[in-house]
Order: structure tokens, then sequence, then C-alpha cells
């Protein structure tokens, strides 16, 4: 990933050779979206501007860095801060305000490498536990028990006179709930192959023509596999075209 870096120094110098040590990290690594040289500028790139990294300084006129980095701790959304300063006496306080990193000057390259790479496992990490803390379940009530099912583990709904059956790899669920309300919801990971079932599209794995009874009673008609089951799922005329385009679209 390429980070996007705001650099605050009060020093034009000294931002000048942040932004050269950037360019030799390599275009991948690091992307300069702005400069400020002191804590009001910096509040207004971010105020405008997505940032994940700030490269600060701490002795700066008016606001210091370290105050700016408290304020930059209660911001809606986060942003990494990577100390750069001429004075290692400040270290402690530094990382008792969850900096990344802490670099005195002059800055070494390597040195810089490195605190990029912290700060990109850091928001890869984020981004992971963020994943995790929003994954939607379906909660479950079977015979006396209240289960939840992630709905990454559903392979298909499937609509039984009064109820809905829920298969995963694994087993199957009996929910009470509606087709249509699901498929609205849930249109980026479901896919309606018949007016009775959806499928998750990332499950999908092959279509093919086959004799279908239920469909009028003669010729051949479409059906599905999934990964991760072995019984075909009857797809109706009207919506093979929006299975084929989830088809080429998981794969």
């Amino acid at each position: 990933m390429s980070l996007r870096v705001l650099i605050v120094d009060d020093e034009v110098l000294a931002r000048s050779r942040l932004r050269t040590l950037l360019d030799d990290c390599g275009s991948a690594t690091a992307c300069v979206v702005g400069e400020a040289g002191n804590a009001a500028q910096a509040l207004e790139v971010l105020a405008r501007e997505r940032v994940d990294v700030v490269l600060l300084d701490i002795h700066m006129p008016g606001t210091d860095g370290l105050q700016l980095a408290q304020a930059l701790k209660v911001r809606a959304e986060p942003v990494a801060v990577v100390f750069v300063t001429a004075h290692a006496d400040h270290a402690v306080q530094a990382f008792e305000l969850d900096a990344v990193d802490y670099l005195t000057k002059p800055v070494r390259l390597q040195r810089l490498r490195d605190s990029l790479l912290k700060v990109e496992r850091l928001a890869q990490s984020r981004k992971a536990l963020e994943a995790d803390s929003v994954q939607e379940s379906l909660v479950i009530h079977d015979r006396g028990r209240v289960e939840r099912v992630p709905l990454a583990d559903v392979l298909y709904f499937k609509a039984e006179l009064k109820y809905l059956t829920v298969r995963t790899a694994t087993r199957s669920y009996i929910f009470d709930g509606a087709l249509t309300e699901l498929e609205t919801r849930h249109a980026s990971l479901f896919v309606r192959i018949h007016r009775n079932a959806l499928v998750a599209r990332r499950a999908l794995r092959a279509l093919e023509k086959k004799f279908d009874a239920a469909e009028g009673g003669e010729g051949e008609g479409w059906a599905v596999r999934l990964h991760g089951l072995d019984e075909w799922l009857m797809v109706s005329r009207r919506q093979v075209a929006a299975v084929r385009e989830a088809l080429a679209s998981a794969s």
C-alpha cells in the first residue's frame, strides 16, 4: 500500500530533506500529500486530505509537536504519528502518545523505511480488526438455543414454505426471515438464482444445463454448483444472465 504522508516541521530545509528521503523509499511506499510549518497548518491539511501518517517535529513555535499529537489522538479518523526531531529527550512522552516511532535527525533512510513499514503493519492490523468487528451474522433460534451464523459462512438461502433453510458447508439451519429482505440488504454477497433461492456469490462454482422437471416438465433447465457442496441448485431461466455475470465477477 502507498501511505499518504503529511510532513510537519517549522524548518523548510528539514521538510525538503524528508521529501527527498521519502522519494528514495520508492513511490509505491509513500506519497506526500502535504507539508506544514506549524500545528495550525497541519490541522488545515488534515481537514481536507486523507492522511495515513504524520512525520512530526517536536520543537515548533506555538503549539508543539507533542500537543499536536495529543490532539490527533481524539480524531475520528486515526492517523499514525512518527516523531522526527533533533532532540532525543522526549521519546518517553512520544510513546505515551502512542507514537509509532521516534526518529532523531539526521534521519537515515533505512530508519525511515522501517518506520513506514511499522505504520503499514499497524494500518493492516486495524483494518483486520475493523472487518472482524463489523462482520454481520444471522441470529438463529434453534431448539431453545440462540446461535450466530456469520454471513460469510452461508452458501445459500432457500425458501421452504413458511421458513428459510440456511445452508453452510457443515450444516443446515431453519431461519425465520424473508428472502426478499435478505436479497435487498446483502445484494453484494448473494445473488438470486430462483424465486426461492439466493446463493453466495463467492461460492459459485459452475453453471450447467440440467433436466428440470420443476420448470415445465420437459426439456433442459439450468443449475449451479457451489464450492463446498455436492448438490446442484436449480436456476430459473430469468436468472441465468445474472448468475453468469456473478460467476464472471467471481473468477
